[in-house]
């Protein structure tokens, strides 16, 4: 699928997602925003029918539930994800930090009974603040998961303040390969040339695969980018006055 394809359809989920917004009356818009080409490149391009998809970061799950939608499934659109396995949610995540274990025993399972496919998980930097996800990617380490590919959207704004401010995750990556996992940086999560870049270079050597897509909180609205404020909050006319003028609505 041609790049150019690729962005026209990020414009467009961006679009639907506001409008989505708006008519829910609530806005979990910043890390909404930020995977918006991460997930675009995942379905259209990386995911095979066999993988499975994990969002861990469900606070942000419109994107992904109208994504569903346009191929046909049928998702309730909902700020946290119960498991609806037919309609493409392979299992609930709302408290941050449950979809990488969950994954884990995903792909644990595949390769104890043989089976093919993939698990990819999309989670957020401020999940890696926590106990269960360094507990997870030992477990993974140990039982050579090559199966499971993790996605850190790390647009370094949690919740109502920055990483550097809550709890930093300095030197991310040195500390995932100390873990024994393959990690590749996508220097730019928003560009298809890069984050192509990085998946070409995933290996199956019997370790996990973690990448660490640089983004930008609430990116494709500059006004409200890298703005803490827009992890949750109501949109106002204001708002909507300036997201239709940057989103083309």
């Amino acid at each position: 699928m041609k790049k150019e394809i690729l962005i026209k359809k990020s414009l467009k989920l961006r679009q639907q997602t506001f409008n989505e917004f708006i008519r829910k009356g609530e806005a979990h818009l910043g890390g909404s925003f930020s995977m918006i080409e991460i997930l675009i490149y995942i379905f259209e391009i990386q995911k095979k029918k066999i993988d499975k998809f994990i969002l861990s970061k469900a606070h942000a799950s419109f994107p992904l539930c109208i994504l569903l939608r346009s191929k046909g499934l049928k998702p309730k659109i909902t700020t946290h994800l119960e498991i609806d396995e037919k309609n493409g949610i392979n299992c609930t995540t709302g408290s941050l930090g449950h979809g990488l274990p969950i994954s884990v025993g995903m792909a644990f399972a595949r390769k104890k009974y043989n089976r093919k496919g993939r698990i990819i998980c999309l989670m957020s930097d401020g999940e890696c603040q926590e106990g269960t996800t360094w507990e997870s990617l030992l477990i993974a380490s140990k039982h050579q998961l090559d199966n499971l590919i993790v996605v850190i959207d790390y647009n370094k704004i949690q919740a109502l303040s920055k990483l550097e401010d809550a709890l930093p995750l300095k030197k991310l990556e040195n500390k995932i390969k100390s873990f024994n996992c393959n990690c590749i940086k996508i220097k730019n999560g928003h560009s298809f040339n890069s984050i192509n870049d990085a998946f070409k270079k995933i290996k199956y050597n019997n370790r996990p695969n973690v990448l660490i897509a640089n983004t930008i909180k609430s990116k494709g609205i500059k006004e409200f980018e890298n703005d803490p404020v827009w992890h949750a909050r109501k949109i106002s006319n204001s708002d909507i006055d300036i997201a239709k003028k940057r989103l083309k609505l």
